[in-house]
């Protein structure tokens, strides 16, 4: 009994295959300009590595930004409900979940069965998100894969005030032009990009545990920097960008329960 679930985001599309609880493969690739195509070969990756096709799926769930745009879902679900269900099924003892992906972020609230007590998101502004720190690292001249160890070797962080990405950088621009440190001003714009998703979360408060996930989660300073804020230890899964797309493949096999 295949399954699968689909969570096509703004920057990357991710889709996880299920069977009978058991996670058999998943795949992530960036979404690109055509949402439709990028859904379709996630999915054929994450199956040719278990060597099976599309029609041996018996229901697929997308969520996500272009969840409507997935021809081949037998259902559509929110990506709150779907990130609460993967992170719940991995870390059961998560009551918190921030998401913090390409394009926007999010804090979740659950309760002890993995439902949504409440939740906030930021899909207005880039501030704090992947596209926050893929311009800061275009402006420092580095790989993004950098910013968050370089992060972890200040003692001085700069004071970046804006919350907006565009007057973010325009800040960073004049603080190298002052001679700050390499070092500083990347811990100043993980700081502040902390301090933007931290404020998010007041609006639902925070429950431990606090797993921490999407693209994001991966950077070890965005990590530190946001447990200096909420005052908790945060979780990171193992893969912190399929919560979606699991979460999504976990409902459509409870979908085939129902049938």
């Amino acid at each position: 009994m295949l399954v699968a679930g689909i969570d096509v985001g703004a920057a990357t599309a991710k889709v996880v295959i299920l069977s009978d609880g058991k996670i058999l493969s998943y795949a992530i690739i960036p979404t690109g300009f055509d949402v439709v195509s990028a859904a379709n070969e996630v999915t054929k990756l994450a199956l040719e590595k278990i060597d099976h096709s599309i029609n041996e799926l018996e229901f697929i769930i997308s969520t996500g930004y272009a969840r409507n745009a997935v021809p081949f879902a037998n259902k559509t679900l929110t990506e709150i409900l779907c990130h609460a269900k993967g992170a719940h099924f991995l870390l059961p003892g998560a009551r918190t979940i921030i998401d913090i992906g390409g394009q926007d972020s999010k804090v979740i609230r659950i309760n002890e069965s993995g439902s949504v007590v409440n939740f906030t998101m930021n899909d207005k502004c880039a501030a704090g998100t992947g596209r926050f720190f893929e311009v800061m690292a275009g402006v420092l001249g580095l790989d993004i894969s950098e910013m968050g160890p370089i992060a972890l070797n200040s003692s001085n962080p700069c004071q970046i005030s804006s919350t907006c990405t565009v007057f973010a950088e325009t800040e960073v621009v004049s603080l190298r032009a002052q001679g700050r440190s390499r070092e500083d001003l990347i811990s100043g714009i993980h700081k502040a990009a902390a301090l933007r998703v931290a404020t998010l979360g007041k609006m639902v408060g925070y429950e431990r545990q606090v797993v921490l996930t999407g693209g994001v989660a991966k950077n070890i300073g965005v990590k530190k920097f946001l447990e200096d804020e909420i005052k908790m230890e945060t979780m990171v899964p193992e893969e912190p960008q399929i919560m979606g797309a699991l979460g999504a493949a976990l409902l459509a096999q409870a979908e085939l329960g129902k049938q």
